[in-house]
């Protein structure tokens, strides 16, 4: 159903001929020239059905509505669908993503990064400098994080439903910086880790994706990281995200040398609590606050349980 609501938000998408660029590459510069109209494309114009930028697909309210549902829908079931994540993600920012941006316009390095429009890429880091960093530094501990965690900037979709090129390249941003949210959070890419970083994020940026994620992530997660969650981690990440500055304001492409614990300090993001699952990252299995095994029997587990309840029916009101 998805997939066809897609193809058929496409289909319907008429083309005004863009300028050069790669697609996907939202609002990679002002210097792109902008799309001008071909002989014969006035009719879509005037119906306000025009591509913005390489990739986009032009949807009315009602489309948006059913790809909201729809990706929400699989998101939950299959977290790890991230191209429903970004169609949600897309979809139900109209009102985060402007706010976002007018946080970055009114910042000096946010106004420069929406005048530079710099990009985390494989084609955009000198990955073996990076590596070449002192350990603890932002470069060093990104590259890390990458390679520990088989992930790739390059995964990170392109925005294709945001009527804005200007918002496009903000949910872009986003999404290129999210793997240095892990690493400034030392949260790894399985399931607590994720619903860690988007309860952060949920409080930093107001994303409804955020939001969703950070809400309907716990349950599928066992018991026993339930508590993890509860007691420690979702607490020390709404009081981070709260105190922290907004986290699009950084330009971490001129950081890769400053260390991690200087850069958490100057964003305002509080030291990760003393949980230890798995060192350095937190793992899937034999889960311990300090040195203490979590029995997923116990009442204290219960309690954690009631608790991430609570914080969510909180955080939802």
């Amino acid at each position: 159903m998805l997939p066809l609501l897609l193809r058929r938000a496409a289909a319907r998408a008429p083309l005004l001929r863009a300028g050069s660029g790669a697609p996907g590459n939202a609002g990679l510069s002002h210097s792109e020239p902008r799309a001008r109209r071909g002989h014969g494309e006035e009719e879509e114009e005037d119906e306000g059905c025009y591509r913005l930028y390489p990739g986009h697909i032009p949807t009315s309210p009602l489309q948006k509505a059913l790809l909201a549902a729809g990706s929400a829908v699989m998101a939950l079931y299959d977290p790890y669908r991230h191209d429903m994540v970004a169609v949600l993600g897309e979809t139900t920012g109209c009102l985060a993503l402007p706010n976002l941006r007018d946080k970055m316009k009114h910042h000096p390095e946010g106004y420069r990064i929406l005048q530079e429009r710099p990009r985390i890429r494989l084609s955009t880091l000198d990955m073996s400098w990076l590596r070449g960093l002192p350990d603890g530094s932002l470069g060093r501990e990104y590259v890390r994080f990458l390679e520990d965690n088989k992930v790739s900037p390059d995964t990170r979709m392109p925005p294709k439903f945001v009527d804005d090129e200007e918002l496009a390249y903000v949910i872009q941003r986003y999404r290129e910086v999210h793997d240095v949210m892990h690493t400034l959070l030392g949260m790894p890419t399985n399931m607590l880790g994720e619903v860690v970083v988007k309860w952060f994020e949920a409080v930093q940026t107001g994303l409804p994706m955020c939001v969703l994620g950070a809400a309907f992530g716990p349950i599928h997660l066992s018991t026993r990281k339930l508590q993890v969650l509860a007691t420690e981690l979702i607490p020390w990440a709404i009081r981070s995200g709260r105190n922290a500055s907004c986290i699009l304001n950084v330009y971490y492409e001129q950081r890769w040398e400053q260390p991690v614990e200087s850069l958490r300090e100057e964003i305002g993001i509080f030291p990760p609590p003393a949980v230890h699952v798995n060192p350095p990252f937190l793992g899937q299995q034999n889960d311990v606050i300090g040195n203490k095994e979590l029995n997923p029997e116990s009442a204290e587990t219960a309690a954690a349980c009631a608790s991430v309840r609570e914080l969510i029916a909180v955080w939802v009101n």
